[in-house]
């Protein structure tokens, strides 16, 4: 790869936001079942398994139910992805020294640094589409169930929320406003708001960092020709995505399941309330079982396989670097 590839920041930020996008209109499906998997507890089951829930939500709230919250992620996800992947490759860069290879302690360094740039923007887009994506749940489970009714808590009453989520007369989902939520959020508890989770967001998204890169870049690496040909077939860099993304997916899932209960706003009646991630952690435990924490495991490792798998071969193939002119694409 050439140097300014290894270097241009605009280029990265356009590779990506690109691969965000692409990545994320293929899988957020299975991301809505993944959510909506994790936040049910036991004795209100509403879903069996990840194709229950596609079938009953199409069912229930028509074919975009499935992409309820999609416009927040589509929005956010291209400086989430591109902070996340362009960080890691300048993190990388300055570690190196005269172009030697990286260490492993050094990869899942640039890796963790990485994670830690991109919660700036993950943990207010994973905040409103969690309340997006599981407004249907609730729903569900109030017409299975009809005497839980769902609750706000968090502390204060929220007039836009409370409207989004009202279920009390002939329950049906209601049109959100990621927009009235996020003013709502601002209102009532300020710029917090939009971060609770935040301590939960780092929990899972270092680990994933650390574990992923280093995974993917040796991964990637098995790929190459030969030393003097160390280029790589843009199909083993979508390959490498997918497994790297999917091991790293599943090894981080306990702490994706306390993340997603944590940012959860509403709630059923019988669920209960979390005051920081040591107290989720125990409750779930407690009241659930270990098995708890891997809920919506493999829902996860099918989104961030793609998602990431996707994102590589943008990055590798140089779209950025084509439309900024720097050179053409690099199909191998």
């Amino acid at each position: 790869m050439a140097q300014h590839q290894q270097i241009s920041l605009p280029a990265k930020l356009i590779n990506g936001g690109i691969a965000g996008i692409v990545g994320v209109t293929c899988v957020f499906p299975i991301d809505l079942a993944k959510t909506r998997l994790q936040n049910q507890r036991s004795g209100q089951q509403i879903y069996k398994n990840m194709m229950d829930c596609l079938i009953k939500t199409v069912r229930s709230e028509g074919y975009f139910g499935i992409y309820r919250g999609a416009a927040v992620n589509l929005t956010l996800v291209t400086p989430e992805k591109a902070i996340k992947l362009a960080a890691n490759d300048f993190f990388r860069h300055q570690l190196s020294q005269d172009g030697a290879r990286l260490t492993v302690f050094k990869e899942m360094l640039a890796g963790c640094c990485a994670g830690m740039c991109q919660v700036i923007i993950t943990t207010p887009m994973e905040m409103l589409k969690i309340q997006m994506q599981d407004a249907g749940r609730l729903v569900a489970q109030q017409r299975v169930m009809p005497s839980v009714v769902p609750t706000m808590k968090m502390g204060g009453t929220s007039t836009v929320l409370s409207r989004s989520y009202n279920t009390t007369h002939a329950p049906q989902v209601v049109r959100m406003s990621a927009l009235q939520i996020t003013k709502e959020l601002l209102r009532t508890k300020g710029i917090m708001g939009l971060y609770r989770g935040l301590g939960a967001t780092l929990m899972r998204d270092i680990p994933f960092s650390v574990v992923y890169f280093p995974l993917f870049a040796h991964l990637h690496q098995l790929g190459q020709h030969s030393s003097e040909h160390p280029s790589v077939p843009f199909y083993w860099s979508f390959m490498s995505g997918c497994l790297a993304g999917s091991i790293a997916a599943v090894a981080v899932s306990p702490c994706d399941v306390v993340k997603t209960r944590l940012q959860s706003l509403r709630k059923g009646a019988n669920e209960e309330i979390y005051k920081g991630v040591v107290d989720c952690v125990r409750k779930i435990w407690r009241k659930e079982g270990p098995r708890a924490f891997l809920k919506g495991a493999s829902c996860r490792a099918l989104v961030i396989a793609p998602l990431f798998g996707i994102a590589q071969v943008v990055y590798f193939v140089g779209v950025g670097e084509f439309l900024l002119g720097y050179n053409s694409f690099q199909f191998e």
